[in-house]
């Protein structure tokens, strides 16, 4: 009763069909690299959230390290 099952096309899919089709009927001139950027185009967009992430996580260790530093150089007093 509570099951929802949603299978549908989504928005980028519905983008990247319209405008495949939109070049093979010579509507547009684009490159194919962005007539198919709605495809790869989530793909890169999560690629870089990933990237991102990781250059602050490793941004935060080297902060920590240096700090660590600093700390031992004053003899551990806060």
């Amino acid at each position: 009763m509570g099951e929802s099952n949603t299978s549908g096309i989504g928005f980028f899919s519905l983008l990247g069909l319209l405008f495949i089709g939109l070049k093979l009927t010579e509507v547009i001139d684009w490159s194919w690299w962005w007539v198919l950027s709605p495809f790869w185009g989530p793909l890169v967009f999560i690629a870089l959230i990933l990237v991102v992430g990781a250059l602050l996580v490793l941004w935060g260790k080297h902060a920590e390290k240096k700090l660590e530093r600093i700390r031992s150089k004053r003899g551990g007093r806060s």
